[in-house]
């Protein structure tokens, strides 16, 4: 066999393996976009980011906080409960922001329209004081079941079904835990209770109740009071509901054509509502000031430029003149259930005229709110004609009927404070009375009697008198201290709700 030379064998081997396929490559590794599991917490963020007043101090909420869609998305789906993702975009400062999953009730409640008995009450400690809880009837809604039973302002009860109710609380007041939710329930008893020498005694009456929808007037009394020869405008009012905003005027022109003397406005259950019907309140107390300044708006950085804006005084509602008093005084009752808007007129009057405020330190509610939707595409066309984005804020009816479909959520976060014409708005710790006389547990009286003692303490002021009635110290265990409310917890009846209309063809 004839030999192959070696050089010739090496020769090939080189030539054979250096034309060989290359080794493959390793294989690259491509990570798959991260799916978002629930586009409720998508629209949370994004509202949160785009319109919270606070929205530059909370670290998470900042335009240049994830990397990427997948870092986004993999942070949202940290959160399994969307108001868990709600809680967590909220800073420290913020006490009032809401979310619902439902955006119906929402707009009820702005129009007054609440499940409810009809007994309006708050919820207090006992003289005993401890961890228990006692309710007290303020008073009863016109038309509703408790309106057919016997039970009247002034009435205690200690427990729901038999169970006596009881609410844990923190440093600021804030319930920890509690069994209140007896009083959410379609159907319940009210037991009742008397207090005597400080010690509160079941008294053996019970009442059974059945919540329903109604629509409540916020105008629960108007009359006219002659004292001392004067007369005076007495209004209680229970919400700033705009709805409802034409049957205020009217009781309005009613004071003017009996050229009251002096107005007392009752606003102690009032926690808020339309930032206009205030505007309006204000407009018919006074009326010498139309076109000058109520309020000033203050947004955050990202919206301040277009929504930022003036809110005067008005002379006209819903096309209708208005009925202006042109008061120089008014005598305004509030307590530590008063707040948002009543807080609002309060402070947007005291520039051009005297008020004087009796009753408590109100809550404290300096900011005002807009309702958010998962509407990101939204556009608007503002006065001028031009058209610009503006995702997620309800401004009118096409803001819900374009909104997704897949879910009903809403927000009500916070997004901007309202000063006066003095610039002021820093009220956070409450605005303090002028005369201090916090409601009794065992002596609340009827309300608009000229007896019932806030009523009685304006009315003194007015005719010039010292009222012993006021004067007497009522015991600290036995003044009226709010832990909560049957108006407090109706769903969003403390909002100082904005008007984003005005600069919206």
């Amino acid at each position: 066999m004839k030999k192959i030379p070696l050089l010739l064998v090496s020769a090939y081997l080189f030539i054979f393996t250096g034309c060989k396929k290359d080794d493959p490559a390793e294989p690259e590794i491509i990570t798959p976009d991260v799916v978002l599991n629930n586009e409720v917490n998508e629209f949370i963020w994004k509202g949160m980011n785009s319109w919270y007043l606070w929205q530059s101090e909370v670290s998470v909420l900042a335009d240049n906080n994830f990397a990427d869609n997948n870092e986004f998305y993999t942070y949202l789906n940290g959160f399994t409960e969307s108001r868990t993702l709600f809680s967590n975009l909220q800073t420290t400062k913020d006490r009032f922001s809401a979310i619902v999953s439902d955006y119906d009730i929402l707009f009820n409640s702005f129009a007054g329209v609440a499940k409810t008995s009809g007994v309006e009450y708050t919820l207090v400690r006992p003289p005993e004081g401890g961890n228990r809880v006692i309710g007290v009837v303020r008073y009863i809604i016109n038309g509703s079941d408790a309106s057919s039973k016997d039970i009247k302002r002034g009435d205690i009860f200690y427990a729901v079904n038999g169970t006596e109710l009881f609410a844990e609380t923190d440093a600021t007041g804030s319930i920890t835990n509690s069994n209140l939710d007896l009083l959410n329930a379609d159907s319940y008893t009210l037991n009742l209770s008397t207090i005597e020498n400080n010690v509160t005694t079941p008294n053996g009456v019970n009442v059974p109740l059945t919540q329903q929808e109604l629509t409540e007037n916020p105008i629960l009394i108007s009359k006219v009071i002659e004292t001392n020869g004067k007369k005076v405008g007495y209004i209680m009012y229970n919400s700033f509901t705009s709805n409802f905003d034409s049957q205020l005027n009217d009781a309005f022109l009613t004071f003017k054509n009996a050229n009251i003397d002096e107005l007392v406005v009752d606003l102690r259950y009032n926690r808020g509502g339309s930032v206009q019907s205030s505007i309006r309140l204000g407009s018919m107390i006074t009326g010498q000031f139309t076109g000058q300044l109520f309020s000033r708006e203050k947004w955050n950085d990202k919206w301040q430029a277009l929504f930022s804006s003036d809110n005067n005084f008005t002379n006209t509602v819903n096309n209708a003149v208005l009925n202006s008093l042109g008061m120089t005084r008014v005598f305004i009752i509030a307590t530590d259930d008063s707040a948002s808007a009543s807080e609002l007129l309060i402070n947007s009057l005291k520039p051009y005229i005297e008020v004087v405020h009796v009753g408590d330190v109100t809550v404290g509610k300096n900011e005002f709110s807009v309702t958010l939707v998962d509407n990101p595409g939204q556009q608007a066309e503002l006065t001028n004609g031009s058209f610009i984005s503006l995702p997620y804020i309800v401004f009118n009816d096409n803001s819900i009927a374009d909104a997704n479909r897949n879910h009903k959520y809403a927000m009500q976060p916070l997004v901007g404070t309202n000063e006066n014409a003095d610039g002021f708005s820093e009220f956070t710790t409450g605005l303090v009375p002028d005369i201090e006389i916090p409601e009794s547990l065992i002596n609340l009286g009827e309300l608009g009697n000229p007896t019932e003692p806030l009523l009685a303490a304006a009315l003194d002021r007015i005719n010039g008198t010292t009222g012993k009635s006021y004067l007497l110290t009522t015991p600290k265990n036995l003044q009226i201290k709010t832990i909560t409310s049957s108006n407090k917890m109706k769903p969003f009846r403390d909002v100082m709700l904005q008007d984003t209309k005005k600069i919206f063809k």
